[in-house]
């Protein structure tokens, strides 16, 4: 009997500013089976959320039980909330055969790299500095000096595209989504997926 390929973990990260929320809404309508992972947290489910859905919700015992148990791809504390990423979640859904995205800023993803390192990780990258600026200051909630740190972040960030396996510039979002597409399909046919399959094989005739 034939084992079920596993899936793949994409990762996609970038500076702030740079749309990953928004290539992530559209590839929910252009790649519908492509599942999104659900992060955890210990702040209260708001009006209408719903827990496994929007994310999962936990007390402060149980979520450093699962930091501890090393549980957690990657996490960290804001606002006095815990916030990560669940490996189960993510590993059951490997084991399925399914595809699963997760969308996060560039040091945790770097994390995550840490403690899964067989996932694909994809820079998302502005067409250019200045268009990332005015993407910053169009949302108009930005004061100078944080439009200014913001950017100096954003240029720390970049220098971190050594440790990704793939840059995409997101100069439209229709084209940055079938090119995230086209990196997934391609990573099926890697060599070394192909060839495990071959050996699984190989192992059922013998």
């Amino acid at each position: 009997m034939t084992s079920k390929e596993k899936g793949i973990l994409v990762v996609l990260s970038g500076p702030s500013g740079v749309g990953k929320g928004t290539v992530c809404k559209a590839l929910r309508q252009c790649a519908p089976e492509l599942i999104y992972s659900v992060s955890a947290t210990t702040r209260e489910p708001r009006q209408g959320e719903v827990d496994g859905v929007n994310y999962f919700f936990k007390s402060r015992e149980q979520f450093q039980k699962l930091i501890q148990e090393d549980q957690m791809l990657e996490w960290a504390e804001y606002v006095g909330n815990f916030y990560g990423t669940p490996r189960k979640f993510v590993e059951d859904t490997l084991n399925s055969g399914k595809d699963i995205i997760l969308e996060i800023e560039v040091q945790g993803a770097l994390k995550v790299k840490q403690k899964f390192p067989q996932g694909v990780f994809i820079f998302l990258l502005p067409p250019s500095m200045d268009e990332l600026e005015s993407r910053i200051v169009g949302r108009g909630t930005e004061s100078e000096e944080s439009i200014r740190s913001r950017m100096s972040v954003a240029m720390d960030e970049i220098r971190l595209l050594e440790h990704y396996d793939y840059a995409i510039v997101n100069d439209r979002v229709e084209l940055a989504c079938s090119r995230i597409q086209s990196i997934i399909v391609a990573e099926h046919c890697r060599k070394e997926r192909v060839v495990s399959k071959i050996k699984q094989w190989m192992a059922e005739v013998n």
